[in-house]
């Protein structure tokens, strides 16, 4: 379970970022964010594709693969300010869901326990239990709340005979107690799945789950400052999983199981910056990312940029701490005044 490279496709590391080896401690003990991918699709309960979206969410940018990205917005560079690297894939077998997932589970532990954040490039959903499970290990098992982006709970019990697949994660966290239910938060949910039984078990752990409708009615910004206020209650720090399905499939049409209504682009890259700059991040994941299906590489630019989105937010939470400084979202590019006044 050391670097493997890509598992398909061409070698190369997220836009250029230094690549790691997990067997040489050397090459990551000091780093900030330990980039890895999770090139598993055998937990798909309709379209399949997703194993390709490691390769997809690296090379995805019109930019020069350089390993630099500043922000705009954030006025800091999350690749260059922190140190980020890349651990390529972890070799994953589709054919055998546990087998991966207890594989995976462990380079995150690994990579957690030194301090660093794992970025994980998915994969279907399945991988979220070993990814949140190895940082829980690593930095408190219960102290780890999940902030969870998706069309679907995905808490169901049993599919297809298996207890592990892309539709069951957060039930195997939250009865493993790997996760608090009441600490576990969803955002976009929407269509024609949890049935009420399902429903009855969320309710009955305690889980928040903010439908779409909810989310319409109140304003997304309302509901996330809710999450906030809840998520540190009795944790120590975030675990931040988006399913880029969460996003209306006119926006990600590259998945495994759209489901119209969703949020938009924007919506989403707002959301996951506010997430990384306002509260403490001990891992991430973007997952459902299926270049099959996609294209004019829509759904994997936009996965690309909502790793940057959490990248660039987490380099100025950590640079306004050290300067003592808060991050103003109103202020300008160039100017405080228009030209002539």
């Amino acid at each position: 379970m050391s670097r493997y490279g890509a598992q398909f496709g061409p070698n190369f590391t997220f836009l250029g970022v230094p690549e790691c080896d997990l067997d040489v401690p050397d090459t990551y003990g000091d780093a900030d964010v330990v980039i890895v991918g999770a090139p598993f699709d055998g937990g798909t309960s309709y379209r399949s594709g997703a194993r390709f979206g490691p390769s997809a969410l690296r090379a995805a940018c019109y930019l020069e693969h350089d390993g630099s990205r500043p922000s705009l917005a954030l006025r800091v560079d999350g690749l260059k300010d922190m140190k980020v690297v890349d651990a390529g894939d972890v070799e994953l077998y589709s054919g055998d869901a546990t087998r991966s997932c207890a594989d995976l589970e462990v380079v995150i532990e690994k990579i957690a326990q030194t301090g660093a954040i794992p970025l994980v490039l998915g994969g279907d959903h399945t991988i979220t239990w070993p990814d949140v499970t190895g940082v829980a290990r690593a930095r408190g098992w219960g102290k780890i709340a999940v902030i969870h982006f998706d069309a679907h709970a995905d808490t169901g019990d049993i599919t297809f005979g298996s207890l592990v697949g892309h539709g069951q994660p957060m039930r195997r966290l939250i009865e493993s107690g790997a996760v608090r239910g009441d600490r576990f938060f969803q955002i976009g949910l929407r269509g024609y799945w949890p049935e009420p039984e399902t429903l009855g078990w969320m309710a009955e752990q305690g889980m928040r789950s903010y439908e779409m409708t909810e989310i319409v009615e109140r304003g997304l910004s309302e509901c996330l400052t809710e999450v906030f206020a809840h998520s540190l209650e009795d944790c120590d720090g975030i675990f931040l999983s988006v399913d880029i399905d969460v996003c209306d499939p006119g926006h990600a049409p590259g998945t495994g199981t759209p489901e119209p209504g969703g949020l938009t682009s924007r919506e989403l890259l707002d959301a996951v910056r506010r997430i990384c700059y306002e509260l403490p991040i001990f891992g991430m994941d973007v997952v459902e990312v299926a270049p099959p299906y996609d294209h004019a590489d829509i759904t994997a630019m936009l996965g690309n940029r909502v790793i940057l989105e959490a990248l660039s937010a987490i380099a100025r939470r950590r640079q306004d701490d050290r300067e003592g400084t808060t991050w103003d979202p109103a202020q300008p590019l160039l100017a405080d005044r228009f030209p002539g006044e």
